[in-house]
């Protein structure tokens, strides 16, 4: 069964098809800059690399671009958009209607736009990706796969905030979650490489955006993003936990508008806030030529991991295993050493030299003395969209 996996952002659209059950990626791609003259069209098939920069002003020309690109006798993979016959879906915000993936229909399309306001950077763009993906691709079921439904078995200690109740009941203001598809992901695996039937496990998704999440025998029962993406970890442009006061104080103070605080919040602050980068990269090169900002912030979006870490150890009761996964968290040794260093006490002891290791595959970094396996493992969340979308169908 060949599954379309597409991401749809504000601006942009990603894509991968899928063959399910084998797991085998036919191709991906991704749309950049819709809405400008001078959007960016990337198509891959077999590790060939197809770019052009044309016009691509609205989400319908982006994915009729992408299906007859698809089609192509050269850089295609089908001869007719009939081959496909499912398209996965992400969507950021299920709220509390969702704990898995669904068949899109005209009440699940409802609720997604009823959640706008939860999700307003995310959620219109996935819905116009649907309703466009329905025109185009009208032989497919279309599904749905939520970011928050992985964190609804969540239990009620972990999500509500305190504030009064009627605020959850009336409002829907509580913890959600984020990121659900790869902590699902990478945690499956990892309990897989564990090979134990009870296992208590803390998965770290680090990339522009970072998230933590704790998993006890497959169920999330904590995870740091709540209400939005914007708390918990320091992240590329957000700046994670803050007290609230500083946002009543920057707006009656310094005489901010709302929307010029969440704007600071969301897009100014972070790793960017606080060294003029948002790339890691960027500030992992710039440390180690001397910039002290740059330092600073390492450590200090290292020291929130840890002490996150911490509170999740206590709720779990106990640790088998930390998962590094995404950009990041898959990629840079540094960010791994600072969010495990001077952790012994909870039996969590890092091998610098195997740190240091690149590898694709699942890969064990800690010392053998180390109570706690440390592991990196690349996330795929096309990868488990898909899946999810098949086991639906199936």
């Amino acid at each position: 069964m060949n599954i379309l996996v597409i991401n749809a952002g504000s601006s942009s659209l990603k894509y991968q098809l899928i063959e399910m059950p084998s797991q085998v990626v036919k191709s991906i791609g991704l749309v950049e800059r819709i809405g400008m003259e001078d959007a960016i069209f990337t198509h891959e098939k077999d590790a060939e690399k197809h770019s052009e920069v044309t016009p691509i002003l609205n989400h319908e020309i982006g994915l009729k671009k992408i299906a007859k690109t698809l089609m192509d006798p050269k850089i295609g993979v089908i001869t007719s958009v009939d081959e496909i016959k499912a398209i996965g879906h992400r969507v950021v915000h299920g709220g509390s209607r969702y704990s898995g993936t669904v068949l899109i229909t005209e009440k699940v399309k409802f609720n997604i736009k009823d959640l706008f306001d939860l999700a307003p950077l995310h959620n219109p763009a996935h819905l116009t990706g649907i309703e466009v993906a329905e025109t185009i691709f009208t032989s497919a079921k279309q599904t749905a796969v939520f970011d928050t439904a992985f964190h609804q078995t969540m239990p009620k200690e972990a999500y509500q905030y305190a504030i009064p109740n009627t605020y959850l009941k009336e409002n829907k203001v509580r913890a959600y979650g984020f990121h659900g598809s790869s902590h699902k992901y990478v945690s499956e695996k990892a309990i897989e490489y564990l090979d134990k039937k009870s296992s208590k496990i803390i998965t770290i998704h680090l990339g522009n955006g970072c998230s933590m999440a704790a998993v006890k025998d497959g169920k999330c029962i904590d995870t740091s993003m709540g209400f939005s993406p914007t708390n918990g970890l320091v992240m590329g442009t957000r700046a994670g936990d803050i007290d609230q006061s500083v946002i009543f104080f920057l707006m009656k103070k310094l005489n901010k508008s709302a929307d010029e605080v969440n704007d600071l919040l969301q897009k100014e602050s972070g790793m960017k806030g606080l060294t003029g980068f948002s790339d890691l990269r960027e500030i992992e090169e710039n440390a180690g030529n001397g910039n002290e900002d740059c330092k600073n912030a390492l450590k200090l979006a290292g020291y929130r991991i840890k002490k996150f870490i911490g509170a999740y150890a206590a709720a779990l009761n106990g640790l088998d295993a930390i998962v590094f996964t995404a950009g990041i968290g898959e990629n840079s040794s540094l960010m791994r050493h600072l969010s495990c260093s001077n952790l012994e006490f909870l039996g969590i002891e890092l091998n610098n030299s195997k740190n240091e290791i690149r590898s694709k595959e699942i890969r064990e970094i800690q010392k053998e003395p180390s109570k706690v396996k440390i592991l990196v493992i690349p996330t795929n969340e096309e990868l488990e969209i898909a899946k999810e979308t098949y086991d639906l169908l199936k």
